[in-house]
């Protein structure tokens, strides 16, 4: 059945009022026209209060889900789907360091298994260690330069780079910590210095000399050192395929904003750095240098939180994230479509073949996410602007039960989303 939603929408070119038409059954734009109709003429309706943006995603979380079931007490496909939801989100891309690696085509196999059957899209990434070699299709890869959770990563960058030379055209992110900075610094007397940002600079460096050599499609996760964002700009300017990830938290907090008494529940790696580090990734998202806005969504119970397991939640709080980017950082709607849409909807995009042959889920995704136009995938976040939230523990759908951002006010909060034209 043809339906219609019509309102503001924001995209990287504007923003502009549009009205949408979708097969709710194909699970595809089938008409995009300038202007609004009655508001009786069409299935749904928001004023300008509310910004609409097409599928948004987030492509680096931890779902925490494997054959092994050892971490199901943290997080699940199920409850990470609701999660994202819950923030707006409407697909998601699983990281590999799960007790059971997805590392080769059965292992990798067994856990789409798991994840193919849920309320949104879950794509997942592949590890690569210190002896695996690729996959026989196309998808992308996560390498941990150093140790994190888990214990899929390298104890030098010597022995990653003889790795990746298997991995050569092949779509690889990476986690930028030098393995030996951080053990010289394993003695240190806090987080931050024990994971300082010399380990982020240099493991910097380290992955844009692979991406050249080995012309990988390189993305670096998480990033938080602001000494290293010249670097990056550099490599792009010369024409290397590398993007960068922010997360929510690396822009909101900064060390000398958290309370001393909460520093072991705010441990993530790379850790949360100081204002100044804050400020140049804020000012670099405003001018448009970074490229995907990904939470890391990291969930662990609150007992390891208190003994300091590093990782920090971030699906349910998204939307509203994006609202205090909006409103009070002044980040533009264009970039925001941009970081949030766009471009991971392109990222999903290039591996959407091999989903869709390993699993018949995945057909449902027409052309794709992350853009208005006909034949794209028909999902939908819309952001109340008026309407601020204070993120409570009760109105989280993470297994875990908590996120950083608790009894904080965010300025806008998530109106509707839209899966395929089925709202929610």
């Amino acid at each position: 059945m043809i339906k219609s939603i019509q309102g503001t929408f924001a995209t990287s070119k504007g923003v502009a009022k549009l009205r949408v038409s979708f097969d709710d059954s194909s699970e595809v734009i089938t008409e995009v026209i300038q202007g609004h109709l009655p508001q009786d003429q069409v299935d749904h309706h928001f004023d300008d209060n509310h910004l609409i943006f097409s599928s948004i995603g987030d492509i680096h979380i931890h779902a925490r889900e494997d054959v092994s079931g050892k971490h199901l007490y943290k997080e699940d496909f199920t409850t990470a789907s609701l999660a994202a939801i819950n923030g707006g989100v409407t697909h998601v891309c699983d990281m590999p360091n799960n007790p059971v690696a997805p590392i080769d085509d059965q292992s990798y196999l067994n856990k789409l298994t798991l994840a193919s059957t849920h309320l949104i899209p879950i794509f997942l990434y592949a590890g690569i260690g210190p002896e695996t070699k690729p996959l026989s299709y196309k998808v992308p890869y996560k390498a941990y330069m150093g140790p994190s959770v888990g214990d899929l990563f390298f104890k030098s960058l010597d022995d990653l780079e003889k790795r990746l030379e298997l991995y050569k055209g092949q779509w690889v992110s990476f986690h930028c910590e030098d393995p030996e900075t951080l053990d010289r610094a394993q003695f240190g007397s806090d987080h931050n210095l024990r994971r300082p940002v010399d380990a982020e600079v240099i493991a910097t460096k380290a992955a844009l000399k692979f991406i050249e050599k080995f012309d990988l499609n390189g993305k670096l996760c998480h990033y938080s050192a602001g000494e290293g964002l010249p670097l990056i700009l550099e490599a792009k300017k010369r024409g290397v395929k590398v993007t960068a990830e922010v997360t929510p938290q690396h822009l909101y907090f900064n060390q000398e904003t958290i309370p001393t008494h909460l520093k072991n529940y705010f441990q993530m790696n790379p850790p949360i750095r100081g204002e100044s580090d804050q400020q140049m990734l804020l000012n670099a998202l405003k001018r448009g240098e970074l490229d995907y806005l990904a939470t890391d969504h990291a969930p662990h119970s609150m007992e390891e939180k208190n003994k300091g397991t590093s990782g920090l939640t971030g699906l349910d709080t998204y939307g509203g994230f994006m609202t205090w980017l909006l409103l009070e950082q002044k980040v533009s709607p264009e970039i925001l479509s941009k970081v949030c849409s766009e471009n991971p909807g392109h990222f999903v995009k290039e591996f959407l073949n091999t989903f869709r042959n390993l699993r018949p889920s995945y057909h449902r995704l027409g052309s794709g996410p992350g853009l208005i136009e006909v034949g794209a995938w028909a999902s939908f976040s819309v952001l109340n602007l008026k309407r601020p939230i204070k993120i409570s523990k009760s109105a989280l759908k993470t297994k875990c039960g908590h996120s950083p951002f608790e009894n904080m006010t965010f300025p806008g909060s998530v109106e509707a989303v839209f899966i395929g034209g089925r709202k929610f």
